[in-house]
C-alpha cells in the first residue's frame, strides 16, 4: 500500500523564534509588520534585509542598545505593542461615495484602462480592502514623528467615487493613502508644505520608500510638485504576487490579525 504523505504543518506567525535563512509564511508576516522599518517585501526568506528590519525595530522601539536581529518572544511582544500604541482609524479609510461599503465592491478584476494591460497603474480592480503592508508602514510614521498630529485625508475611493469627482486614477482602489498634517495656530500652507516634504524626506531615509514610481517593489510617494500639502503613500509598484487579494484589510482585526504568541 502506499504511503501516504502527512501535510508538512508550516509554522504561524508566534509559533518559533525567527531569525536569519528561515524561511515561511511567518517569516513574512513579519516582514509585512516591520514594513516601514526599512522595509523589504513580504517574500517569507528571512534575509539580510529582514535582519536589517528587525535590528532598526529592536533598536528604535524597544531601545535595545545592542539589537539581537533575532525575533524572540519579547519582539513578538514588542510588535503588537507598537500596534495598539499607533492604531489605525478605518472610519477616515472608508470610501464616501455613499454606494459602495467603503471599500468598493470588487469590480473589474481583470480589466485595465485601454493600451495599459497589465500595468498596475491602469488596473480597473477595486481591491477587498487597504493594503496592509502599507498601513503598517504608516504606523512607522506615526512612530517617527509624534510631533505632527496625522489624519488620513483620503483612502478608498470606489469606482462610483472616481466618477463623482471626474478621476481615473485607480491608486485609491485600495492601494494608497493621503496623509494630513493638521496645522498649529498661526501656521501657514507653506508650513503644511514644508512639513510635508520633511515627512517625505522621513519616509525615504527611515522605510526604503522612493519619491516617484522608477523602481518596482517599493513603497512609493508622490512628489512636492503633485502633493504639496498632504503625504500620499502607495503600494503601487509591487508585482502582483504582493497584491493578492490577502493583503488586503476593511478593519482593525484584519490589519492586525492578532496571534497568541507561542515561542
Amino acid at each position: 500500500m502506499p504511503t501516504i504523505a502527512k501535510e508538512m504543518h508550516m509554522p504561524a506567525y508566534g509559533e518559533r523564534v525567527l531569525q536569519k535563512d528561515m524561511k515561511g509564511p511567518d517569516v513574512a508576516e513579519l516582514q509585512l509588520r516591520l514594513a516601514g522599518f526599512r522595509g523589504t517585501l513580504p517574500d517569507g526568506d528571512f534575509g539580510s534585509g529582514t535582519e536589517l528590519q528587525v535590528q532598526q525595530f529592536q533598536r528604535d522601539v524597544m531601545k535595545m542598545a545592542s539589537p539581537t536581529r533575532v525575533v524572540d518572544k519579547a519582539t513578538f511582544i514588542a510588535i503588537d505593542q507598537f500596534a495598539q500604541r499607533c492604531p489605525i482609524d478605518f472610519k477616515q479609510l472608508k470610501c464616501p461615495c455613499g454606494t459602495c461599503s467603503g471599500f468598493g465592491r470588487g469590480l473589474f478584476r481583470g480589466q485595465y484602462l485601454p493600451g495599459g494591460q497589465g500595468q498596475e497603474i491602469n488596473n480597473l480592480y477595486e481591491y477587498p480592502g487597504i493594503h496592509r503592508m502599507l498601513l503598517w508602514a504608516v504606523r512607522a510614521a506615526y512612530f517617527y514623528m509624534p510631533e505632527h498630529q496625522f489624519s488620513f485625508s483620503s483612502g478608498y475611493r470606489c469606482s462610483v467615487d472616481n466618477q463623482q469627482h471626474k478621476r481615473t486614477s485607480t491608486n485609491h482602489h485600495g492601494k494608497a493613502v493621503d496623509l494630513d498634517i493638521a496645522l498649529k495656530a498661526g501656521e501657514s500652507k507653506r508650513d503644511d508644505a514644508v512639513k510635508c516634504d520633511a515627512v517625505r524626506g522621513k519616509l525615504v531615509e527611515l522605510s526604503n520608500a522612493q519619491i516617484g514610481w522608477t523602481a518596482a517593489n517599493r513603497k512609493a510617494l508622490e512628489p512636492s510638485s503633485i502633493a504639496p500639502t498632504w503625504v500620499h503613500y502607495d503600494v503601487r509598484q509591487y508585482d502582483a504576487v504582493y497584491l493578492a487579494d490577502s493583503y488586503f484589510c476593511k478593519d482593525a482585526d484584519s490589519l492586525d490579525r492578532p496571534m497568541p504568541i507561542k515561542v
